[in-house]
This record gives structure tokens, sequence and C-alpha cells, in this order.
């Protein structure tokens, strides 16, 4: 298997991909969302990386650029949202390597924080914690029932003990939709 950036003339397969893994509930949505993500100016830039199997597409995740609002500085920040994986190849490591590697590429790029509204128990095997314990809170009020889904991972040593913020997403994805459970 092999991890590489994703192409535009690929954005359909891309698109089936978060169509099947999500299912009859929420693929339509999710794949809506990635499409509306890939135009949106203000998720740029943004990193779309695919994980390709017997030259089939089998996984795709996606990072856009956020803001950190209230922090001390400008901090190099991203989102990954959404991840999916066909559904006949989930639960083999591809999403652990796809998240690996897309954080590996956005450290040389100089990001500083990464985050994710995900399954507590999935994203701190990447190295994400908890972000609203470090100080950093969602675009929109996260229950405290799902708090541990709020994460974030530190590309660069320190930020997180220096600096707390609001995290702002960008249009396509700063709407109240895209925050509940």
């Amino acid at each position: 298997m092999k991890i590489r950036k994703s192409t535009e003339p690929e954005r359909k397969e891309i698109l089936n991909i978060h169509n099947r893994a999500f299912g009859n509930d929420k693929g339509a949505e999710i794949a809506k969302l990635v499409d509306d993500l890939f135009d949106d100016e203000t998720a740029m830039p943004l990193l779309s990386l695919v994980a390709v199997e017997n030259n089939k597409l089998v996984g795709h995740v996606l990072f856009t650029k956020v803001v950190v609002t209230k922090a001390e500085k400008i901090l190099s920040a991203q989102i990954l949202a959404p991840l999916a994986i066909l559904p006949d190849k989930q639960k083999k490591g591809i999403g652990e390597e796809l998240i690996n590697e897309g954080l590996r590429l956005l450290e040389e790029a100089g990001t500083e924080l990464v985050f994710v509204l995900g399954h507590p128990t999935y994203y701190p095997r990447c190295g994400f914690i908890p972000a609203g314990a470090q100080g950093f809170d969602a675009p929109y009020p996260i229950p405290e029932e799902h708090a541990e889904a709020w994460m974030v991972q530190e590309l660069r040593d320190d930020v997180l003990k220096r600096h707390s913020g609001t995290v702002q997403c960008s249009e396509v994805l700063n709407e109240p939709q895209h925050w509940r459970e």
C-alpha cells in the first residue's frame, strides 16, 4: 500500500470512499463536506492524502487550515476532517497510516497544531490528546459527555504549554451541523 497526495482527477473516487465509508446515514453529507472543502478558499492550504492498494484508492484523509483566535501569537494549525476507509479495508491500520503520514508532512511544512473531533479511543493511537484540557475550545461547544472527542496534537514542542484559544475552521467546516454528535 502507498500513501500519497491526491490529485484533482481522483476527486470523484475520493467522494465515493467517504460515501461508502459513512454509509446511508451520513455518507452523502460527508462526501458533500469533502467536495465543498476542496473548493473552500478559507480551508487553504489543505492536505489531501489517499491510500492506494493495487492501483485502487482505498482511503482518504483531509487536513484543512484553522485559525486559533485568542492565542498570544498566530499559530499554524490544521484540522483533520474527515478520514474515510472503504468498509472492506477498515480495521487494517490504513487510517493510522494516512494520519501519521499527514502529521509528518504537516510537521515538515511548519504546522504547530493539528485538531480533530473524532472517536476518543481511536485518535489517541496517533498521539492526539483532549484539546479542551489543553485550553483549546472547539468552534462550537462540545457537550461534557463528548469532551474527550475534541483533540489536539502538537507538532512543535511547548506550543500547548504556551498557548490557548478557540479554533475557527474554514467557512464550510465552521457550520454547527458538523459539530454535533
